[in-house]
């Protein structure tokens, strides 16, 4: 038998998505390795913004980071204790504006404390630009597509 999950306020849908990101912290990002098998990780976003744009620190030894140059198309999963779920597709690019680096440089104590200066030649920032945010409540199998503004 199907879950009969809570119905979706459609008006409620960008604070609904909001609600699972805060509760689940750590998403799970999809990227492509280059023999072309999907690879899945968890992550710690270090902002998201309001439009749900995603920003992921990130060191340029790490494997995503080749992965990322191949192939800039990701997914992000975020699963809330409730099993609500929120799935946002994008396009990661390097963030260079040195204004939004800084902002979340210093209001990261773990990437300071990691990397010691904003300049670490090591340090990425990704920027994760949604295409699309689709929100499912607790096994619904059915998503809800999300504005984003």
């Amino acid at each position: 038998m199907k879950p009969r999950p809570e119905p979706v306020e459609p008006s409620r849908l960008h604070e609904l998505a909001h609600a699972v990101i805060r509760e689940a912290k750590f998403p799970m990002l999809a990227t492509v390795d280059p023999t072309g098998q999907p690879r899945v990780r968890p992550v710690s976003p270090v902002r998201v913004d309001d439009d749900f744009t995603v920003y992921v620190a990130n060191l340029r030894d790490y494997r995503k980071t080749t992965e990322i140059a191949a192939n800039p198309r990701v997914e992000l999963a975020y699963l809330s204790p409730t099993h609500d779920q929120i799935r946002i597709t994008g396009t990661a690019v390097i963030e260079a504006r040195r204004d939004v680096i800084l902002s979340i440089w210093e209001t990261n104590p773990l990437l300071r404390q990691y990397l010691g200066s904003s300049d670490n030649p090591q340090f990425v920032l990704y920027r994760i630009d949604p295409e699309q945010v689709r929100f499912m409540r607790e096994w619904a199998l059915e998503y809800h597509e999300v504005p984003r503004d």
